[in-house]
């Protein structure tokens, strides 16, 4: 059974939007409506609206809307259930539990269940015979205190084959249970054997402090070294930040250190860096830097000092950037990586690098430098288009001003002669970025999002009609009665449409809402998305009842079952219109 609609109109009610928001995103009042940073995706220019009059947003960018509902799944990745579960517990509400089935609510809760008691046993080991070495490996070894250890729920997974199974069953989970959580696996014959098997265990501990996955190291050099837990229905790699749980209460004036592994993480708390961070066995994402945003100011990057790790660094720079963190490079020199040089030297040298890490321009400017030859005509050119070209995308006017200036006087060259090559680079990176946005938005007129609507293409203006007349019914619900009377879901071409319709045309035929919040339950993240869209676009169309009825026909009437060419379609011109069309869904 469904949350009542008496109930999540309460609840929708009650948990007033801008303040839900206000703690992920810097909003800033722009007439009737909020406008910030997404905080679903990443951009330097403010595309993501909040509507506090009806307590929605909409992201222009990538098209991520909803009600304070949707926004609590999106941040928090919950299910719906889940994400009425908190925000009723935001606003002081008791959620009627014997109203809705909760079956893959409860799934996920299991896999967090056998996760943490995994985590006990894995940690109970450690202080049994068989996992003397995996204790001696973090105390000794990684040098690492019993309460660091205890901390961070370090352990060890012993060297047999069904040694955590054998426990998870005595204590209640089903072998299908383990599976989930990706604890256990089976063989092609049906056997179910221990993922982990001989390695030391990192449980990974989320934001609300559920053990969501683990790592496990090998305590000697044979391979595979790591081995993690891959995606679950309750952990999604690439989305969730190692020790940020502890560390979003240390960041020590809004500063956050970002390691590549969370080894080097545990190691740098140790140290006293209690404002560590890491990622989680992937390459910095942008969902991770989003997350990171919301807790620091300042990103102080500390990599490893190999060249992997130095691309790891230009890569993360990249995503980095179009945050609105303050960036900084730690050169890790004397060690290959943080725990390394607190090993060596001691925390006060790792203090001293982190306070002198450069600044991102800085950084790129000494990784243009490289091993070029200054004092040659050649490398010193061929060192200034470097330093150019990350002036040009990493730098605003200002900070291109004060760099020019210490090239000129560092390198003998006019200053005036520094910034024409920033112009220059500037200029080709915008025409080579307007290009790809370009293509991007003639991709998406081509064929928007088939993933959703694979119909689309071949009945563009059919499916055009339906779109601009849900949205007008989203809008205007008390029009239902003149509208039933011309069409019906049936009529509808597309199967995507033809859904949305017989999910709202039913819910009004029971003389029930259409609020967001109310088709949260029978709609996915997605299909809320997109009916938001449709009636964003629809929001301002002086007679609703005349375009209601002209929409109608026109599903009626013959489908165009051609699809659109618009390979000759001038680009310039449709980004004029597509800009044009923004403003309207903002209301401007």
């Amino acid at each position: 059974m469904q949350i009542p609609d008496s109930y999540l109109q309460e609840l929708s009610a009650r948990a007033e939007i801008e303040p839900l928001i206000s703690p992920y995103v810097n909003l800033k009042r722009s007439g009737r409506l909020l406008m910030g940073l997404c905080p679903f995706h990443n951009e330097k220019t403010p595309s993501f609206a909040v509507y506090p009059d009806n307590n929605s947003f909409y992201c222009f960018g990538c098209g991520a809307a909803g009600s304070a509902v949707n926004f609590v799944m999106r941040i928090e990745n919950l299910d719906f259930i889940e994400a009425v579960k908190a925000l009723s517990q935001r606003v002081g509400m008791r959620l009627p539990e014997e109203q809705y089935d909760d079956s893959l609510s409860k799934r996920r809760l299991r896999v967090l269940s056998a996760n943490r008691e995994a985590a006990r046993f894995f940690h109970a080991q450690l202080s049994e015979p068989e996992g003397r070495a995996a204790l001696e490996y973090w105390l000794e070894k990684r040098r690492l205190s019993p309460r660091i250890v205890k901390s961070f729920g370090l352990g060890y997974a012993p060297n047999r084959w069904n040694a955590l199974l054998k426990h998870m069953r005595a204590k209640g989970f089903s072998p299908e249970e383990l599976v989930d959580a990706n604890l256990v696996t089976h063989s092609d014959k049906g056997y179910f054997f221990d993922r982990f098997q001989h390695r030391v265990m990192v449980p990974i501990i989320d934001l609300r402090g559920n053990v969501v996955a683990f790592g496990g190291r090998v305590l000697d050099d044979s391979k595979p070294k790591y081995i993690n837990t891959s995606d679950t229905i309750a952990y999604k790699k690439g989305r969730d930040i190692y020790a940020l749980n502890f560390a979003k209460n240390h960041a020590k004036e809004g500063q956050l250190i970002l390691a590549e592994g969370y080894m080097d993480a545990i190691a740098l708390h140790q140290a006293g860096f209690a404002n560590a961070v890491a990622c989680l066995g992937t390459a910095l994402t942008k969902e991770q830097a989003q997350l990171l945003s919301r807790y620091a100011q300042e990103v102080v990057l500390a990599y490893d000092a190999d060249e992997a790790g130095q691309e790891a660094v230009r890569r993360a720079l990249k995503i980095l950037s179009q945050t609105p963190l303050k960036l900084r490079v730690i050169q890790l020199t004397g060690g290959k990586d943080p725990d390394d040089i607190i090993r060596t030297y001691g925390a006060e040298r790792m203090k001293s690098l982190i306070d002198g890490a450069a600044n991102d321009i800085e950084y790129r400017l000494l990784a243009a430098r490289g091993n070029l030859d200054l004092h040659s005509p050649a490398g010193k050119l061929e060192y200034l288009k470097k330093a150019a070209q990350a002036l040009a995308s990493f730098g605003g006017q200002i900070e291109q001003d004060i760099y020019a200036s210490r090239l000129a006087e560092e390198l003998s060259v006019s200053k005036d002669a520094i910034l024409s090559l920033i112009k220059q680079a500037k200029d080709r990176e915008s025409r080579q970025q307007g290009r790809g946005e370009q293509r991007e938005l003639l991709k998406l007129l081509k064929g928007r999002d088939l993933k959703i609507d694979p119909q689309r293409a071949a009945h563009m203006a059919s499916a055009k009609a339906e779109e601009r007349l849900l949205g007008l019914l989203m809008n205007h619900p008390e029009l239902y009665p003149r509208l039933k009377s011309a069409c019906s879901a049936g009529d509808f071409v597309t199967q995507f449409n033809r859904r949305l319709a017989e999910v709202l045309f039913e819910r009004l035929e029971e003389g029930r809402g259409i609020e967001p919040e109310l088709l949260s339950s029978c709609l996915n993240i997605q299909e809320i998305d997109e009916i938001m869209r449709m009636r964003q676009l629809a929001a301002h169309i002086a007679s609703p009842l005349q375009e209601m009825e002209d929409c109608a026909k026109k599903i009626l009437a013959e489908p165009d079952n051609a699809p659109k060419d618009v390979s000759g379609l001038d680009e310039n011109r449709f980004l004029g219109l597509f800009e044009q069309q923004k403003s309207r869904m903002r209301g401007a």
